[in-house]
């Protein structure tokens, strides 16, 4: 059976909303899977120089707002960077790839010019950013449980947003950070791991930079300020009436007049567990030198000599977090 030619917009940088959903409709994905496709994302994206706007990672179901940006001039150093990034935790042959790309690059050899078209076709181009992402995590998933075949039903679906400046761009946002909240699995969007504004208001990060660009005028808004007002409009349109009386669940009206009430402002210490719930299991949380300590048998252990550091949990709004580490960074 053929496929309809996917539409693609023919604007430099456009905006979409992917859909992609399991093989069957099965209920594969459990928190380690989600969060490796969450990695996932994040490294691709990188690769290809797509930026995130939101997504919502569910059980047999993913949600992208991404947009994909002009194909731009990319250094040699970049594309060895972006490739690096694929590739966070090479294998000995990865390795051995990643320093021949280099060196190709570096001397300009005869085959360089055709490496780097190969590279940058799969840059800024939704299609390919998507197989890529889809790809990668399929093989991680059947070599994890053992499985083979395929994981996803039939291909991604995508839909042209209108970018920014526009109400669809942020109603399509506030859509897929609602997934988890429309499916009963939680009451606030922020305390979804696996969605953009539960990984913003957590960790900032890229998606911090996309949802910014979702919200009209946001350009002068503190991150701070940024996340409240999306706060607010979230549970806005979580607490909206459904338009043909669905019975998904959905944010309370008495929630909607905290929020509003808050100016969708979270406390400190709201804040400091939901950084908290960021971390890896195993992490390290405390003074210095107790981190400290725990990082030398981690190192011990894993026989791993890159230089290792506690990080700073320090916030300047909480006094207290100045005396507080941790094993990995929070962000």
């Amino acid at each position: 059976m053929s496929h309809p030619r996917r539409f693609k917009s023919k604007h430099s940088a456009a905006v979409y909303h992917c859909i992609s959903r399991t093989v069957n409709g099965e209920r594969l994905f459990n928190a380690p899977e989600k969060e490796m496709l969450s990695n996932h994302l994040h490294q691709v994206a990188e690769f290809c120089g797509v930026e995130i706007i939101t997504y919502a990672i569910m059980s047999n179901h993913f949600h992208l707002l991404v947009r994909i940006l002009p194909k731009d001039d990319v250094s040699d150093a970049e594309l060895v960077r972006r490739y690096r990034v694929l590739h966070p935790k090479p294998s000995k042959y990865a390795t051995a790839q990643i320093e021949i790309l280099e060196a190709m690059l570096k001397a300009n050899a005869p085959d360089a010019q055709k490496l780097r078209q190969q590279l940058l076709s799969r840059m800024g181009d939704l299609s390919s950013f998507m197989k890529t992402l889809k790809q990668r995590f399929s093989i991680w998933f059947n070599r994890t449980h053992e499985r083979f075949g395929t994981l996803w039903a039939e291909r991604y679906t995508s839909i042209i947003v209108e970018g920014k400046g526009h109400f669809a761009l942020k109603t399509v946002a506030a859509y897929i950070d609602l997934n988890p909240v429309r499916a009963g699995i939680v009451q606030d969007p922020k305390d979804y791991r696996w969605c953009g504004y539960g990984e913003a208001v957590a960790r900032g990060g890229p998606v911090l930079s996309g949802l910014r660009h979702a919200m009209e005028g946001a350009e002068c808004l503190s991150d701070e300020m940024l996340l409240s007002v999306y706060r607010v409009a979230l549970f806005g349109k979580g607490a909206a009436p459904k338009a043909n009386g669905g019975k998904d669940a959905k944010i309370s009206l008495d929630a909607l007049a905290k929020v509003e009430k808050a100016g969708g402002k979270l406390s400190p210490w709201e804040k400091l567990r939901l950084r908290v719930s960021w971390f890896t299991r195993g992490a390290v949380i405390g003074g210095e030198q107790f981190v400290k300590e725990h990082l030398s048998e981690y190192q011990r252990i894993t026989r791993r000599r890159k230089r290792m550091r506690p990080h700073s949990f320090h916030q300047e709004s909480i006094a207290e977090w100045s005396e507080m580490f941790a094993m990995r960074r929070a962000k």
